[in-house]
Protein backbone atom coordinates (compact mmCIF):
# COMPACT_ATOMS: atom_id res chain seq x y z
CA UNK A 1 0.00 0.00 0.00
CA UNK A 2 1.10 3.64 -0.70
CA UNK A 3 1.30 6.02 2.14
CA UNK A 4 -2.22 7.56 1.33
CA UNK A 5 -3.60 4.25 1.04
CA UNK A 6 -2.60 3.70 4.64
CA UNK A 7 -4.02 6.85 5.76
CA UNK A 8 -6.81 6.02 4.94
CA UNK A 9 -7.56 2.40 6.79
CA UNK A 10 -6.99 0.89 10.00
CA UNK A 11 -9.39 3.67 12.51
CA UNK A 12 -11.86 2.54 14.70
CA UNK A 13 -14.72 0.35 13.26
CA UNK A 14 -16.83 1.56 16.42
CA UNK A 15 -15.11 5.07 17.02
CA UNK A 16 -17.60 6.27 20.37
CA UNK A 17 -17.74 2.65 21.53
CA UNK A 18 -13.73 1.50 21.21
CA UNK A 19 -12.33 4.89 22.13
CA UNK A 20 -14.68 5.16 25.36
CA UNK A 21 -13.55 1.28 26.32
CA UNK A 22 -9.97 2.19 25.64
CA UNK A 23 -10.03 6.09 27.84
CA UNK A 24 -11.39 3.67 30.37
CA UNK A 25 -8.68 1.79 30.59
CA UNK A 26 -6.19 4.59 30.83
CA UNK A 27 -8.17 6.88 33.29
CA UNK A 28 -8.37 3.61 35.67
CA UNK A 29 -4.40 2.82 34.86
CA UNK A 30 -3.24 6.55 35.45
CA UNK A 31 -5.01 6.48 38.65
CA UNK A 32 -3.18 2.93 39.92
CA UNK A 33 0.46 3.35 38.75
CA UNK A 34 2.07 0.09 38.27
CA UNK A 35 -1.12 -1.63 36.79
CA UNK A 36 -1.75 -3.45 33.33
CA UNK A 37 -4.48 -3.08 31.35
CA UNK A 38 -5.48 -4.41 28.31
CA UNK A 39 -6.88 -2.36 25.30
CA UNK A 40 -8.67 -5.10 22.77
CA UNK A 41 -9.63 -2.14 19.96
CA UNK A 42 -8.99 -3.67 16.54
CA UNK A 43 -6.70 -1.26 15.12
CA UNK A 44 -4.56 -1.15 12.43
CA UNK A 45 -2.06 2.23 12.28
CA UNK A 46 0.44 2.46 10.35
CA UNK A 47 4.16 0.50 11.26
CA UNK A 48 6.29 0.60 12.66
CA UNK A 49 3.21 1.81 15.69
CA UNK A 50 1.61 -1.04 16.91
CA UNK A 51 -1.96 -1.62 17.32
CA UNK A 52 -2.52 -0.40 20.99
CA UNK A 53 0.06 2.55 20.74
CA UNK A 54 -2.56 3.35 17.50
CA UNK A 55 -5.62 2.71 19.87
CA UNK A 56 -4.34 5.24 22.25
CA UNK A 57 -3.77 7.75 19.98
CA UNK A 58 -6.90 8.03 18.00
CA UNK A 59 -8.57 8.03 21.94
CA UNK A 60 -6.84 10.88 23.38
CA UNK A 61 -5.92 12.76 19.93
CA UNK A 62 -7.84 15.25 18.26
CA UNK A 63 -7.78 18.56 16.38
CA UNK A 64 -6.91 20.62 19.60
CA UNK A 65 -3.80 18.65 20.30
CA UNK A 66 -0.52 18.52 18.69
CA UNK A 67 1.45 15.59 18.33
CA UNK A 68 5.24 14.85 18.38
CA UNK A 69 6.33 11.58 16.57
CA UNK A 70 9.73 9.93 16.25
CA UNK A 71 11.77 10.97 13.12
CA UNK A 72 10.98 6.95 12.14
CA UNK A 73 7.26 7.70 12.81
CA UNK A 74 7.39 10.84 11.29
CA UNK A 75 7.98 9.88 7.65
CA UNK A 76 5.53 6.66 7.75
CA UNK A 77 2.42 7.22 7.10
CA UNK A 78 1.19 7.80 10.68
CA UNK A 79 1.00 11.34 10.46
CA UNK A 80 -1.50 10.87 7.61
CA UNK A 81 -3.67 8.55 9.88
CA UNK A 82 -3.67 10.73 12.54
CA UNK A 83 -5.13 13.60 10.40
CA UNK A 84 -7.55 11.47 8.63
CA UNK A 85 -8.55 9.40 11.58
CA UNK A 86 -8.38 12.22 14.56
CA UNK A 87 -7.41 15.30 12.96
CA UNK A 88 -4.52 15.51 14.75
CA UNK A 89 -1.61 17.70 13.40
CA UNK A 90 1.79 16.94 13.79
CA UNK A 91 4.59 19.19 15.25
CA UNK A 92 8.72 19.21 14.80
CA UNK A 93 8.82 20.69 18.26
CA UNK A 94 8.66 18.79 21.63
CA UNK A 95 7.30 21.86 23.66
CA UNK A 96 4.45 22.07 21.44
CA UNK A 97 3.29 18.67 21.72
CA UNK A 98 0.25 17.61 23.46
CA UNK A 99 1.04 13.90 23.25
CA UNK A 100 4.15 12.46 22.02
CA UNK A 101 4.48 8.23 20.35
CA UNK A 102 8.03 6.76 20.14
CA UNK A 103 7.68 3.54 18.82
CA UNK A 104 9.56 -0.22 19.95
CA UNK A 105 13.47 0.52 20.19
CA UNK A 106 13.49 3.95 19.38
CA UNK A 107 16.03 6.05 21.20
CA UNK A 108 13.66 7.82 24.34
CA UNK A 109 14.58 11.19 24.93
CA UNK A 110 15.06 13.54 27.85
CA UNK A 111 11.50 13.88 29.36
CA UNK A 112 12.68 17.38 30.05
CA UNK A 113 12.97 18.08 26.42
CA UNK A 114 8.98 18.27 26.82
CA UNK A 115 6.18 20.55 27.66
CA UNK A 116 6.51 20.28 30.98
CA UNK A 117 3.19 22.66 32.02
CA UNK A 118 3.32 25.32 34.47
CA UNK A 119 2.38 26.33 37.62
CA UNK A 120 -0.89 27.45 37.33
CA UNK A 121 -1.70 24.78 34.48
CA UNK A 122 0.20 21.60 34.64
CA UNK A 123 -1.65 19.68 32.60
CA UNK A 124 -0.72 21.64 29.73
CA UNK A 125 2.00 19.44 29.59
CA UNK A 126 3.36 16.32 27.33
CA UNK A 127 1.88 12.96 27.71
CA UNK A 128 4.51 10.51 26.33
CA UNK A 129 3.29 6.80 24.64
CA UNK A 130 6.16 4.96 24.71
CA UNK A 131 6.24 1.18 23.30
CA UNK A 132 8.70 -1.36 24.85
CA UNK A 133 9.59 -4.97 24.38
CA UNK A 134 7.46 -6.27 27.60
CA UNK A 135 6.58 -5.49 31.17
CA UNK A 136 8.88 -8.70 32.15
CA UNK A 137 12.13 -9.28 32.01
CA UNK A 138 14.11 -5.71 32.71
CA UNK A 139 15.50 -4.26 35.70
CA UNK A 140 12.82 -4.30 38.68
CA UNK A 141 11.82 -0.84 39.59
CA UNK A 142 9.92 0.22 42.58
CA UNK A 143 6.63 2.45 42.55
CA UNK A 144 4.91 4.53 45.32
CA UNK A 145 2.88 7.41 45.55
CA UNK A 146 -0.91 8.26 45.12
CA UNK A 147 -2.77 5.59 43.90
CA UNK A 148 -0.25 2.85 45.10
CA UNK A 149 -1.87 0.89 48.27
CA UNK A 150 2.22 0.52 49.79
CA UNK A 151 3.81 -0.15 46.79
CA UNK A 152 4.27 -1.66 43.18
CA UNK A 153 6.93 -3.35 41.48
CA UNK A 154 7.43 -2.81 37.59
CA UNK A 155 10.40 -4.43 35.37
CA UNK A 156 9.55 -2.96 32.22
CA UNK A 157 12.04 -4.36 29.48
CA UNK A 158 13.09 -1.95 26.57
CA UNK A 159 13.39 1.58 28.34
CA UNK A 160 17.31 3.26 28.51
CA UNK A 161 19.42 2.71 31.43
CA UNK A 162 19.38 6.65 31.99
CA UNK A 163 15.12 6.19 32.75
CA UNK A 164 15.07 6.61 36.42
CA UNK A 165 17.61 9.35 36.10
CA UNK A 166 14.78 10.60 33.71
CA UNK A 167 11.97 10.19 35.83
CA UNK A 168 13.97 11.97 38.98
CA UNK A 169 14.57 14.50 37.02
CA UNK A 170 10.55 14.81 35.83
CA UNK A 171 9.39 14.73 39.19
CA UNK A 172 11.68 18.24 40.56
CA UNK A 173 9.78 20.43 39.17
CA UNK A 174 5.98 18.84 40.73
CA UNK A 175 3.59 19.69 39.87
CA UNK A 176 4.66 20.51 36.72
CA UNK A 177 6.66 17.83 34.26
CA UNK A 178 5.26 14.72 32.27
CA UNK A 179 2.93 11.47 32.28
CA UNK A 180 4.29 8.50 30.82
CA UNK A 181 1.93 5.50 29.08
CA UNK A 182 3.98 2.40 28.85
CA UNK A 183 2.67 0.07 25.81
CA UNK A 184 4.02 -3.54 25.49
CA UNK A 185 1.84 -6.01 23.22
CA UNK A 186 -1.86 -5.22 24.06
CA UNK A 187 -1.10 -3.95 27.42
CA UNK A 188 -0.97 -0.19 29.00
CA UNK A 189 1.07 0.74 32.02
CA UNK A 190 1.00 4.08 33.16
CA UNK A 191 3.34 6.51 35.38
CA UNK A 192 1.61 9.51 36.41
CA UNK A 193 4.18 12.50 37.64
CA UNK A 194 3.20 11.64 40.77
CA UNK A 195 4.53 8.04 40.78
CA UNK A 196 7.82 8.26 42.65
CA UNK A 197 9.92 5.27 41.14
CA UNK A 198 13.33 3.61 42.28
CA UNK A 199 15.67 1.11 41.26
CA UNK A 200 15.45 -2.42 43.24
CA UNK A 201 18.90 -3.65 43.89
CA UNK A 202 19.57 -7.76 44.04
CA UNK A 203 19.84 -8.15 47.26
CA UNK A 204 15.80 -6.65 47.28
CA UNK A 205 16.52 -3.10 48.55
CA UNK A 206 16.42 0.33 46.84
Amino acid sequence: MSLDTLAFAGGFQKPVFEAQAVFRTLMDCMARPGTIGRVAAAVTPPAPLNATAGAVALTLCDHDTSVWLTPVLAKSALPGWLAFNAGATVTEERQDARFAFVEKGAMLPNLCLFAQGTQEYPDRSTTLVVEIEAFEGGRPLVLTGPGIRTEEEIAPLGLPDMFPHFWSENRQGFPRGVDLILVAGDGILCLPRTTVLRVKSAAGEA
